[in-house]
């Protein structure tokens, strides 16, 4: 182990999943303060559509939201280090064209949907006035490209301060509005002005930097034009925008089968096992964050990036046998205290759940060990088979099992996600010596 640390970039890993960590602790205790206040300045119907109002856009933003990020490290950073800048800012225009595209594309569908979905959400009179306004925050929100820069340019220290942002002004916000009576406008106002400050701010900080390194005309946006100088550029995003979809999508899929099958008790229990289990995902997902941009910076040809993912893995599986431990010993009073007695059947199923943690910890370096090598499609094909197996395996075993059967899925979903992905990561480091160093295709010609 002290070997690993006398790595540079697995110190680099681990430094940039500490800046990402701190930054969502902090936002997450300030984000106590503001769900305090709403929810005692609010009857819990108004909580309720406060939360759906701002769902509704998130979900929208997700919806539409392209994987620009990715896009930008992929290939901006091997052009960067090659001191292709020409390269690296085209990179950014798509990314950027792109974002703006998808972003008024998704406010537009945003906004034309709400009438016909607001009675059933709940929202009526002036509240609906206030639902498409903040429908406006879609763009902002679905926008990838400024923390694409900040990552290409290794300032994850700037995008763990930025995270406080949104939480501080949104606390800021809710105890006046609280303490002043402003009501359901004056909390929709709050969370409105919160959101569009982080994302202002993020979009600052990303300008400021490239403008440090002569490179602010990167933010012209581009897009047809633009790609047509990026091979694949098309290829790269709309396979990494199907394989988050697919990703996002399982959790509400499975909670729509659970429902089906055992009726809506059951699914109230499964989602409080899978949010505890997403909870409890996160010290991964950070450390996923920061291992992705190192290893574009590696030559795949060589060991290097694949001997850091092996090392990340086994860091990541200790940490996820920690926190199945901690589940197991915690998981219950947690249960009991945040939900109440009642739900404490939520345990037994969260028991068989929570061991899928140390596989998918695991398993998280590799897909992008797979981007690495332009294999992003074969990543894509590896969650398809593997989302389609699970669904049968969930209907099959919620019928035959209860609710038992569903964690049951979930823990095989999980294990036939990293295999799949395993498999051909093991024949990419076979043949490793096939790929040139920062590859890209074509990008002689350019």
């Amino acid at each position: 182990m002290k070997r690993w640390f006398a790595d540079g970039v697995f110190r680099s890993v681990i430094r940039n999943a500490g800046y990402l960590g701190s930054g969502k602790l902090a936002g997450a205790l300030l984000g106590l303060i503001s769900l305090a206040c709403a929810g005692h300045g609010l009857t819990p119907a108004v909580f309720g559509i406060l939360m759906i109002v701002h769902t509704y856009a998130t979900g929208a933003g997700a919806l539409v939201k392209f994987q620009t990020w990715q896009f930008i490290v992929r290939y901006g950073a091997p052009a960067l280090l090659r001191g292709d800048t020409r390269f690296t800012r085209d990179t950014i225009r798509f990314a950027f064209g792109l974002d703006i595209a998808s972003g008024l594309v998704g406010m537009a569908l945003a906004m034309i949907a709400l009438p016909f979905l607001a009675r059933r959400l709940g929202i009526e009179g002036e509240n609906l006035i206030l639902a498409f306004a903040y429908c406006t925050l879609v763009p902002t929100m679905s926008a990838a490209t400024a923390v694409g820069v900040l990552r290409l340019l290794d300032r994850f220290d700037l995008i763990g301060g930025q995270q406080v942002v949104t939480p501080i002004v949104r606390a800021i916000g809710a105890v006046i509005a609280y303490f002043a009576h402003l009501g359901f406008a004056g909390f929709v106002v709050t969370w409105y002005v919160a959101d569009l400050a982080g994302d202002l701010f993020l979009w600052f900080l990303a300008a400021r930097e490239l403008k440090r390194r002569d490179m602010i005309d990167a933010f012209r946006p581009g897009l047809f034009a633009t790609a047509r100088r990026l091979p694949k550029a098309w290829s790269f995003v709309w396979t990494t925008n199907i394989a988050h979809s697919i990703y996002s999508a399982w959790g509400p899929l499975s909670n729509l089968v659970v429902a089906t099958v055992l009726g809506p008790v059951a699914a109230g229990l499964y989602k409080i096992a899978s949010t505890l289990m997403d909870s409890t995902s996160k010290p991964a997902d950070l450390l996923s964050r920061g291992f992705y941009p190192e290893i574009m910076r590696l030559d795949p040809a060589s060991k290097k990036p694949w001997r850091l993912g092996l090392r990340v893995s086994a860091l990541s599986a200790c940490i996820g046998i920690g926190l199945v431990l901690l589940v197991i010993v915690g998981g219950k009073p947690v249960i009991g205290f945040i939900f109440g007695k009642k739900y404490l059947e939520a345990f037994d199923l969260l028991q068989i759940m929570t061991w899928s943690l140390v596989v998918s910890t695991a398993a998280f370096p590799l897909e992008s060990l797979l981007y690495m090598v332009d294999r992003q499609r074969t990543a894509l094909a590896a969650q398809t088979a593997s989302a389609v197996v699970y669904l049968g395996l969930l209907y099959a075993l919620t019928h035959a099992l209860g609710l038992i059967g569903a964690g049951i899925a979930f823990l095989i979903g999980t294990i036939l996600t990293g295999l799949f992905m395993l498999i051909p990561t093991l024949s990419s480091y076979r043949n490793r010596a096939r790929y040139r160093q920062h590859p890209h295709p074509d990008v002689a010609e350019l």
